[in-house]
């Protein structure tokens, strides 16, 4: 197994997909607060993925309020090339979609759009979805994430068998792009965080482990492995 990353390097993202949103800015407030680098932002549209979540009026109302924030926007949507503009200017810091999304022609379209909006970029796989599947653009990411369950709903069960893709893609971008960030999203709590840690990523989503406890710093130190 891979050396767990130095503790300065690992960034968390809380989901707010398992926010109160009820109380929606109180509860990204309240995760920042305990230091949280990232907020992390769930786009579903009903086709790419069984669910529908938010879109770019919630994203513009969460920059209003958190305007340092950095929004960690993940688009489970069909043809993202579609919307980049318009989440790019609602304030999103960082997007990713998904290779299974769109031709590679459209991919390759929707990453320049991003940067050309100055917004850092990034590309996730499904968990049928091979690293391989990443390797044309490895060079022009930001952030490569990897879903550790289905993507559509959040609380579902960590997939472990998905640790081998992890290092895998860690490998790859060593190679390509050092500087790239990796990020794994799905089940991750302070009992599944070091193994995927150890796997190489070091940026971790994580919801329904964060949101809803009062310790929140002490759950996020946890995670962090401290």
């Amino acid at each position: 197994m891979r050396k767990v990353m130095n503790m300065t390097s690992i960034k968390l993202s809380p989901s707010i997909l398992s926010a109160d949103f009820t109380r929606l800015g109180e509860e990204i407030g309240a995760v920042l607060s305990a230091g949280a680098e990232y907020i992390h932002v769930d786009v579903m549209d009903g086709l790419f993925v069984p669910n529908i979540s938010i879109g770019v009026p919630v994203v513009k109302s969460i920059r209003k309020a958190f305007p340092d924030a950095f929004l960690d926007v993940h688009l489970m949507i069909e043809r993202p090339v579609r919307y980049v503009d318009a989440f790019c200017k609602a304030g999103a810091s960082h997007l990713t979609f998904h290779v299974e999304a769109d031709t590679p022609e459209n991919i390759t379209a929707a990453l320049a759009r991003t940067r050309e909006n100055g917004v850092r970029t990034g590309l996730s796989v499904k968990p049928k979805t091979p690293a391989s599947a990443l390797e044309p653009w490895l060079g022009q990411l930001d952030m490569a994430l990897v879903m550790t369950v289905e993507p559509g709903f959040g609380g579902q069960k960590f997939m472990a068998d998905m640790m081998p893709k992890v290092t895998e893609l860690r490998k790859m971008l060593d190679a390509v792009n050092p500087d790239c960030d990796l990020e794994v999203d799905g089940g991750v709590d302070p009992h599944t965080a070091p193994v995927v840690l150890s796997a190489g990523a070091n940026v971790l989503v994580a919801g329904s482990a964060i949101f809803g406890h009062e310790d929140m710093a002490g759950i996020m130190a946890q995670l962090r492995g401290r």
